[in-house]
């Protein structure tokens, strides 16, 4: 089969209605394949994360317990309801972290750079959906024909998969995934964020906790878990789902925990891939003392860096609207000097309720890569940087890579999403 015959066969594979609402995406011929030894790496990595969270549950009980510096459960409650508080430090939860990893990984020269992790990730049955399309066509792909439906069955045997109305966009990609688990059966329902009386024990939750009093179902699941009668994932931890934990991670004083926690050997690779990240503090430093590896005394300082000094990016941390979606970033070396000053005194205003952190900036390697459109039945070539986010599904007893998802944006993009003109492939 010739690559324009297979764009084709997976442009005419396509669900009725397609995966995403009113969406859609260049098609590639083939997967896209793997720099060597990533995939290897990418298999080290689903176990390193796993530990990384963990230690964030860890780390927030004990600040909670007064066994750790206060200030970490303090930074990460700001801005957040009293009831979600107190909802995630139950002792039942204690322990409970997300049973799906994604990282966005920035693939780079030297390997690649974690942009930040997701915790109620898109794309599941969209990568379920491209590696059963792209195997059927006889390319390997990373995780096999059903390694992402394979691994999503192993979390939970089944149960109900509520999305909101503020995540509608997916909800086709999850019903065409819940169609392929069920077979014959219907141990899968993708439902509306409704209250109900015939819950299952079991259930997936799609829906952001910042959006949570636009969920009408959410007092009822929160009831069902404190009964013990449900257990849901994503666990309700907004802790969790904060940017601020790659901060955390680099705060020298929260070191010795990390090293503990990680082990020396997983801490170590983290460090590799973490970008060195800044929590976007307002507290004035001693007079002696310098923000780490900016040179700066004070963020005012760091407000009046050279473009070529700005090579970072400026993110809203998590439990907003913004937080998701590339909405919520900034690349500061972009920006005039006057309109990044804005943007980091804004940041820093909102500290009291709106944590923010400032990263490092790792533009991408650049691929060449083949794509196709129904606008056009002709193969054309595109010169981009690749965001890869692999699926880690995390079992009872072992953590497992389901399969990967290939964002190719195009080169002069600085943000790499899921856009108009990206090309979406499997990895191989």
């Amino acid at each position: 089969m010739s690559p324009l015959e297979s764009a084709h066969a997976v442009h005419s594979a396509l669900p009725k209605g397609g995966l995403f609402h009113e969406k859609e995406w260049r098609i590639a011929p083939r997967p896209f394949a793997l720099p060597d030894g990533l995939a290897e790496e990418l298999e080290k990595l689903g176990y390193r994360l796993l530990l990384f969270l963990r230690a964030c549950d860890q780390l927030y009980r004990q600040s909670v317990k007064g066994r750790q510096p206060a200030w970490v459960a303090e930074i990460l409650d700001a801005g957040k309801p009293a009831e979600l508080i107190a909802f995630q430090r139950e002792c039942g939860l204690a322990g409970d972290i997300p049973r799906v990893i994604r990282p966005d990984l920035i693939l780079t020269d030297e390997g690649f750079s974690i942009a930040e992790i997701d915790s109620v990730p898109g794309g599941i049955g969209l990568t379920a959906w491209l590696n059963k399309t792209y195997s059927g066509l006889g390319f390997p792909v990373l995780g096999g024909a059903d390694g992402m439906m394979r691994g999503f069955a192993d979390i939970l045997p089944g149960g109900d998969i509520v999305v909101s109305e503020e995540a509608a966009t997916y909800r086709p990609e999850m019903e065409w995934l819940a169609s392929e688990l069920n077979g014959s059966s219907s141990k899968w329902r993708v439902l509306d964020a409704l209250p109900r009386q015939d819950w299952q024990p079991s259930l997936y939750r799609f829906f952001e906790l910042f959006d949570l009093a636009n969920v009408p179902a959410a007092p009822q699941i929160m009831d069902g878990v404190r009964a013990g009668f449900m257990q849901v994932t994503p666990p309700i931890k907004p802790a969790l789902e904060e940017k601020l934990w790659f901060a955390f991670f680099w705060i020298k004083p929260l070191e010795d925990f990390w090293r503990r926690e990680l082990g020396e050997r997983a801490f170590l690779a983290l460090q590799k891939v973490i970008p060195y990240t800044w929590l976007v503090d307002p507290a004035p430093l001693p007079h002696h003392a310098v923000l780490p590896r900016l040179e700066a005394h004070s963020w005012m300082e760091v407000a009046k860096f050279s473009q070529k000094r700005r090579n970072f990016v400026l993110k809203v941390s998590g439990f907003s609207e913004r937080a998701w979606g590339s909405r919520g970033v900034v690349v500061a070396a972009d920006l005039p000097q006057s309109e990044w000053q804005m943007e980091l005194e804004s940041a820093l205003a909102a500290f009291p309720t709106q944590p923010h952190i400032l990263q490092t900036f790792h533009p991408g390697r650049l691929f060449d890569a083949e794509f196709w459109t129904p606008a056009h039945d002709e193969l054309k070539t595109m010169c981009g940087r690749v965001r890869l986010c692999p699926y880690f599904f995390i079992g009872e007893k072992s953590t497992q890579l389901g399969g990967a998802l290939a964002t190719i944006c195009p080169a002069d993009k600085k943000l790499l999403h899921g856009m108009r003109d990206a090309i979406l492939a499997p990895a191989s």
